[in-house]
C-alpha cells in the first residue's frame, strides 16, 4: 500500500517539532494526523483555505513521513509533524489566529484544536469546548465531508479539487502502467494469480507495467511478477521513496490498484485508474465521478471490516476480467501495438 512506502528525505522539506518562529504573518494550523490516503483526501479543503486566507501562514500537522507529498501541496507553508492525537500539537498556546480540524469530531482531536487557543477554530460541533459548527455527519464521502465543513464556515470549496503539484525529478518509470500490489490489512489483498492475470493482459494490449507497492509487498509484487512473466525490473515494490512514487503515478499511463494511497495519487494526477474495493465503500473513499477512474466491487457482499486479515468478500467478487474490461473501457490501451 502507498500509506507504507518507505519514508524519503527531500531537499528543503522538514517535518519540524514546533512551530517555528514567526515570519509575521498570522498562523492558520490544519490538524490531519493520518496517513498518504487521509491527507489526499484533505487536499480539496486546503486548497480553500489558502484562497480563504492568503495572507496566513498554513501549518499543516500531519504525521512525519509524510513529508515528500506535503512538499507536493503548495497550500501548506509549514510542516509540523504529529504522530497521531496521544501528544500535544507543537504549537504554544495563543499563537495561532486560526485552528481547523480535519481530523475528526472525536474528544483527542478536540481536546489538541482547543489547547492552541486558538482566536476561531473551524470545525464540527463540540459542546465541550464551545466550539460552534456542523453535526459530525456519517455516510459521506472523505472530500465531502471536509468540504462541506469548510463551506458550513462561509468558506467556498470544491470537493473535486485534488490536484497537486508533480515532483521536480523525472520520474522512475514514465508512461507505464502502474499495478499496485500492495495493501496495508489482508482485507484489500486482492489475489495475486489476478494480479498476474491483469499483468498479462495488460501487457498483450501493448503496455509496459511495473509493479509497486510497500516494503512489505515486495514478495506479493515478486510472486505476480513470476506468474505474468514481466520484464527484468518490473518490480519496483519497496525500492521508491514517497516521492518517488507520485511521480511514477503522476506520470502513469494507467493505474491499477485496490483502494489505497495509489488511487488517491492517480486522482490527484488525473490518470485514469480502476480501482477494486472490498471492504471500505466507494461512495465513502472513491476517485471523483467526473475523473477518467472506474470502481470495481460488489457491495451486496460486503463485509466491512477493514482491519481483517483475509479478503473482504466485496473485493474477492471482482475478477481479473472484470478489471481488464474496465481498463479497455478507460480507451488507454493500443491494441494495434499488442504483443
Amino acid at each position: 500500500m502507498a500509506d507504507r512506502v518507505p519514508p524519503s528525505t527531500v531537499a528543503g522539506v522538514t517535518a519540524v517539532d514546533s512551530l517555528p518562529p514567526s515570519d509575521g504573518r498570522p498562523e492558520l494550523l490544519v490538524l490531519r494526523a493520518i496517513k498518504l490516503g487521509d491527507l489526499l483526501v484533505a487536499v480539496p479543503a486546503l486548497h480553500a483555505l489558502r484562497r480563504a486566507f492568503p495572507d496566513h501562514r498554513i501549518t499543516l500537522a500531519t504525521t512525519a513521513w509524510l513529508a515528500p507529498v506535503v512538499e507536493l501541496v503548495p497550500d501548506v507553508d509549514v510542516h509540523l509533524a504529529q504522530h497521531g492525537l496521544d501528544h500535544p500539537v507543537g504549537a504554544p498556546a495563543g499563537a495561532i489566529d486560526v485552528a481547523v480540524n480535519l481530523h475528526g469530531a472525536g474528544p483527542e482531536s478536540s481536546d489538541l484544536v482547543a489547547a492552541l487557543g486558538a482566536r476561531r477554530v473551524i470545525g464540527h460541533a463540540d459542546p465541550t469546548h464551545g466550539f460552534d459548527g456542523p453535526e459530525w455527519p456519517d455516510a459521506v464521502h472523505e472530500r465531502v465531508r471536509w468540504t462541506d465543513l469548510l463551506r458550513w464556515h462561509g468558506i467556498d470549496a470544491d470537493p473535486d479539487d485534488v490536484g497537486i503539484a508533480r515532483p521536480a525529478a523525472p520520474p522512475v518509470a514514465d508512461g507505464a502502467a502502474v499495478v499496485h500490489v500492495g495493501a496495508f490489512h489482508g482485507a484489500r489483498h486482492w489475489p495475486t494469480d489476478r494480479f498476474a492475470d491483469v499483468v498479462r493482459g495488460l501487457q498483450e494490449r501493448g503496455l509496459d507495467v511495473v509493479l509497486t507497492g510497500g516494503a512489505d509487498d515486495v514478495e506479493r509484487a515478486a510472486a505476480v511478477a513470476q506468474a505474468a512473466g514481466t520484464a527484468p525490473g518490473a518490480v519496483l515494490a519497496g525500492g521508491l521513496a514517497l516521492q518517488d512514487f507520485a511521480g511514477v503515478i503522476a506520470a502513469a499511463r494507467l493505474v491499477v490498484t485496490v483502494d489505497t494511497g495509489a488511487a488517491h495519487l492517480a486522482s490527484a494526477y488525473g490518470v485514469p485508474s480502476v480501482v477494486v474495493f472490498g471492504p471500505a465503500p466507494p461512495e465513502a473513499w472513491g476517485p471523483p465521478a467526473t475523473g477518467p477512474h472506474v470502481v470495481l466491487t460488489d457491495a451486496s457482499v460486503r463485509r466491512g471490516d477493514v482491519f481483517a486479515e483475509d479478503p473482504d468478500p466485496a473485493l474477492l467478487a471482482i475478477g481479473s476480467d472484470d478489471v481488464l474490461a474496465a481498463v479497455d473501457s478507460l480507451g488507454v490501451t493500443d491494441r494495434s501495438a499488442a504483443r
